[in-house]
């Protein structure tokens, strides 16, 4: 896609809608900016890795004994009716 864009005077420079929506770019989406030749590339910072199973336990911070799929719904199911 070939888009056209103008430096303000204060060094910002606003990406066409079409370019973000195509990029999945939102507001806060933080670049890195390279110079290649005459060209300049912006590249996404890439987010962090998903953390893994065990650094999530315990976050929650339930101590008790460990509660079934089943169990859990259910606990969700009667929680949500509480707030019909």
């Amino acid at each position: 896609m070939k888009a056209r864009t103008r430096l303000s005077s204060k060094g910002q420079v606003v990406i066409p809608e079409p370019v973000r929506r195509a990029q999945r770019w939102k507001a806060g989406t933080e670049f890195f900016v390279e110079e290649d030749g005459a060209s300049v590339r912006l590249r996404p910072v890439a987010a962090e890795a998903a953390p893994d199973w065990e650094s999530l336990i315990g976050c929650a911070g339930y101590r008790g004994p460990r509660k079934s799929i089943a169990a859990m719904r259910a606990a969700i199911a009667r929680e949500a009716l509480k707030h019909l």
